[in-house]
């Protein structure tokens, strides 16, 4: 099994060995240095191969070089580092953390798409030689210039591939934080995903490149290549609902849709827009192809825990028929309002039905009244961020700067506020009595029944979000995760044997409305944090304490608070630059396009949409 490697203890709980790290970095240096060389010399004359390998992907795909190249790359690199991404996630979940960046096989695939990444961006922006790269192309020099797309990919690349070093001074710092939301995390995710806003910027240039104030969808490979690119954009969108998808996820349950309303609205209207007819549908099902043959792959083929994904199928066709309002679609900011707000109510119903037949922990009615109030603004939001978005890519006749610049801080406002607002969770004064019946009672494989009693007994409400047992991170035995059937008033037993043994971590998890609690079953001994054994006899009485206290049980406490709040200030910011590089890459974009007029306009441009 892959995963048997990592299954050696113990394994450090704070950054990697010194000669891993500077492995990494002495690899580094060498491919950046490969790369400078390579750009100079194709800058100046000195090798052909690359100009060639251009023209070669432009025959192929149907775009300028300096687009068809990058965009190939891109394509590489990102279903290489997402593929890594499932499989990371696989492995921390059933085998827990690894004993450095080296040890862990699916760290290479990240490491290769993140380069690969930042590669694909300093390509765009070195090919063009002889030629001004579109109308919006940003001036290096003199005789240099490079297209807006190349630079925000680039630069994406970039932040993501710096979150990797990161990472390790972060753990040496505040000890491993076993979540897909640590700040240096959201960075690697963050910039991959993110880099696809760039591609499609630059798809747009190609475009305008060639002489067409539209996209022209007539020809197979071009509309093959945007449907792609939005595709791959909620694909990187879902990246942050991952934990969701494995059922162990350590947050509140009305983040999920909101997330689901956030990604649609951004991409699948924006897709629309572009595409036109099915566009959102289209997207949608590349979606589905790349996150279906990734589950297969980590999950039946290498064996390790399996995941599923929201489908947002209902999000794409609630967005197709609004559509077809034409006097609404044709008004872009108010189709994306609409859209956003029907896709955040009918769509997400939809989507509940799908989440309640595949996910581990469905969604119940005690989270949808806060989940519609979180979800309904930020997708009216992003719905008009995705209408101005696909604007900006076909007439690029979108408003002022102030209205743009308004919608888009507002958006990121509201989403900021139901974040915090979804992140913030209370801890009963509560306690569980837990009776434990074994099943097997080999120490070294012990399997146990439980029999859980809450002190007080509505400590759930009648409808509670979960009240569950999970075991995880037993090394390579994948994720156990029982919901509990409640037997009486306040007392609730397994429907199947849990592991209390090895390296196991299992513990009693209840959300309801704010509480987001746990109650420890068994946590084996761990010399790298100093943590001893807490032992699972056959009854116990444990008080409830937050998640993220067993959850991320190899976190440092031994920093001080301004430390945390400085770091993560600094992260937040250099995010908030990241969207703000990409809005204003998209505006820059949209307002070099060309106005065309009823007399020159050809027919394969459909006439500009009010905004």
């Amino acid at each position: 099994m892959l995963s048997t490697p990592l299954a050696v203890e113990p394994r450090p709980a704070g950054g990697a060995a010194l000669d891993q790290v500077l492995g990494v970095s002495a690899a580094s240096t060498v491919v950046f240095a490969v790369l400078v060389w390579v750009a100079w010399a194709h800058r100046t004359r000195r090798i052909t191969w690359l100009r060639r390998l251009a023209e070669r992907a432009e025959t192929t795909v149907g775009r300028p070089g300096w687009v068809a190249l990058p965009g190939g790359l891109l394509a590489v690199a990102l279903l290489t580092a997402f593929l890594g991404f499932i499989w990371d996630v696989s492995l921390h979940a059933g085998v827990g953390r690894d004993e450095g960046p080296l040890a862990n096989p699916a760290h290479y695939l990240i490491l290769v798409g993140l380069f690969l990444t930042f590669i694909a961006g300093a390509t765009a922006m070195v090919l063009p030689l002889d030629e001004v790269p579109g109308p919006a192309a940003v001036k290096i020099t003199r005789t240099w210039h490079v297209p807006v797309g190349g630079l925000l990919v680039a630069g994406s690349g970039l932040y993501a591939l710096i979150g990797f070093p990161l990472d390790d001074v972060w753990h040496r710092i505040f000890g491993q934080d076993v979540t897909l939301w640590g700040p240096t995390h959201i960075m690697l995710i963050g910039g991959a995903g993110l880099s696809l806003i760039g591609v499609l910027v630059l798809l747009r240039e190609g475009d305008l490149a060639r002489g067409t104030t539209a996209a022209t969808l007539r020809d197979l490979r071009v509309r093959l290549s945007w449907t792609a690119a939005f595709g791959g954009l909620l694909v990187g969108l879902s990246v942050f609902q991952v934990e969701y998808d494995f059922g162990i996820q350590q947050f509140r349950m009305p983040l999920h849709p909101m997330m689901i309303a956030a990604a649609a609205g951004l991409a699948l209207v924006a897709a629309r827009v572009v595409l036109g007819a099915f566009g959102a549908v289209l997207a949608v099902l590349f979606y589905l192809a790349i996150r279906i043959g990734t589950a297969v792959l980590v999950g039946p083929v290498l064996g390790e825990a399996h995941n599923v994904f929201p489908a947002y199928l209902g999000t794409a066709v609630v967005i197709e028929l609004l559509a077809l309002v034409a006097p609404l679609y044709r008004r872009r900011l108010l189709f994306g309002a609409a859209a956003g707000l029907a896709l955040s109510t009918v769509g997400l119903t939809l989507e509940g039905l799908w989440v309640e037949a595949a996910f581990v922990l469905p969604w119940t009615s005690d989270m949808w009244f806060e989940g519609l109030l979180m979800s309904v603004p930020v997708g009216v939001l992003a719905g008009m961020v995705g209408a101005l978005f696909g604007t900006a890519l076909t007439s690029g006749e979108i408003p002022g700067r102030a209205v743009c610049r308004t919608i888009v801080v507002a958006g990121v406002i509201v989403l900021s506020v139901s974040l915090g607002n979804g992140l913030y969770a209370t801890v009963p004064d509560a306690s569980a009595t837990v009776e434990l019946t074994d099943v097997v009672t080999d120490p070294a494989a012990r399997t146990v029944d439980a029999r859980v009693t809450f002190d007080p007994v509505d400590l759930p409400s009648d409808d509670p979000t979960w009240v569950q047992i999970t075991a995880w991170q037993g090394g390579g035995e994948g994720v156990v995760v029982d919901r509990l059937r409640e037997t009486s008033p306040g007392v609730w037993e397994t429907t199947r044997p849990i592991p209390v043994h090895g390296t196991w971590k299992t513990l009693v998890r209840v959300s309801d409305d704010r509480t987001l609690a746990a109650v420890p079953i068994w946590m084996p001994a761990d010399e790298a944090i100093g943590a001893e054994e807490l032992a699972a006899p056959e009854s116990f009485t444990r008080a409830f304490v937050p998640e993220t206290s067993i959850l991320q049980r190899e976190k440092n406490a031994d920093h001080p608070a301004w430390l945390w709040n400085v770091s993560c200030t600094v992260v937040a910011i250099c995010s908030l630059l990241l969207l703000w590089a990409l809005a204003w890459g998209a505006a820059r974009v949209a307002r070099a396009t060309p106005r065309p007029t009823s007399a020159v306009r050809s027919t394969d441009e459909r006439p500009p949409a009010r905004v």
